[in-house]
């Protein structure tokens, strides 16, 4: 199974995105913008294809198991060159990312106003469509970039 990430439009803080499972929309998400140069917490990962594996450990996966009674893990993208604990989850903007991917049921695209809407929603939808493939490390995400 595997999650593609079409990064269709950014700004200079805001990369937005079309999240397909095996060829099929299912949300939008959000990353931080590109940069040619890494700068912590406010890049975006390089394209490319990534291993995800689950995170059962640190704040994200205590929080998540305590909001939702189906966690079973924090879906982490796993491998990138330079980067490490990169998630999938939850959040609005930019500010609610590091380098991580958010999700969201809507997206609004105006330059230096970019974010995503109804997130948990999205999160939910995602996270069932692919956690057993996760759980038997089967599930991969490629990151293209179109925008």
């Amino acid at each position: 199974m595997k999650i593609t990430v079409d990064r269709f439009t950014s700004d200079d803080d805001t990369t937005i995105s079309r999240i397909l499972v095996d060829g099929e929309f299912v949300c939008f998400g959000l990353e931080d913008e590109y940069r040619e140069h890494k700068v912590a917490n406010e890049t975006r990962i390089p394209a490319g294809t990534y291993m995800i594996r689950l995170r059962r450990e640190g704040g994200f996966h205590g929080r998540y198991s305590a909001r939702y009674n189906w966690h079973q893990g924090m879906l982490q993208v796993k491998n990138v060159p330079g980067f490490e604990y990169i998630l999938i989850h939850t959040g609005n903007t930019d500010d609610h990312t590091a380098g991580c991917l958010l999700t969201g049921e809507q997206a609004t695209i105006a330059k230096g106003d970019m974010s995503v809407g109804m997130s948990r929603i999205a999160y939910e939808k995602l996270y069932k469509m692919v956690i057993e493939e996760a759980k038997q490390e089967k599930l991969m995400i490629e990151y293209i970039d179109n925008d």
